[in-house]
């Protein structure tokens, strides 16, 4: 992977982050945006225009693919990179965790 990428994607926006979510399975974008909204419990609300701005982004740098098209709608899959990426935030988000739990259960000072 290129250290571009990580510098680029790591840390990752929420939206980017739960839309590289989404996609492990293959949506089309308003799949995308139903499944984030019912993982967040409505917590994060992606908007059309929002959602295909960052496809169209994540289109361009190789993180996900259109896995097919049909009447306009373009479905979208994760490629590896992608998915190498939400490994790497998603192990980073638990060690932010794990520190921010020890810190208030205060096992560190």
């Amino acid at each position: 992977m290129h250290d571009k990428l990580i510098k680029k994607y790591i840390p990752m926006t929420e939206t980017i982050y739960y839309a590289l979510c989404a996609m492990n399975n293959s949506r089309h974008g308003y799949g995308i945006m139903q499944f984030v909204a019912e993982l967040t419990d409505n917590r994060v609300k992606m908007g059309a225009g929002t959602l295909y701005t960052m496809l169209g982004r994540l289109l361009e740098d190789e993180l996900i693919y259109i896995v097919s098209e049909e009447n306009g709608k373009k479905v979208y899959g994760i490629t590896d990179t992608g998915k190498e990426l939400l490994v790497m935030e998603t192990v980073r988000l638990g060690k932010q965790l794990d520190n921010g739990k020890a810190v208030l259960e205060g096992r560190r000072k």
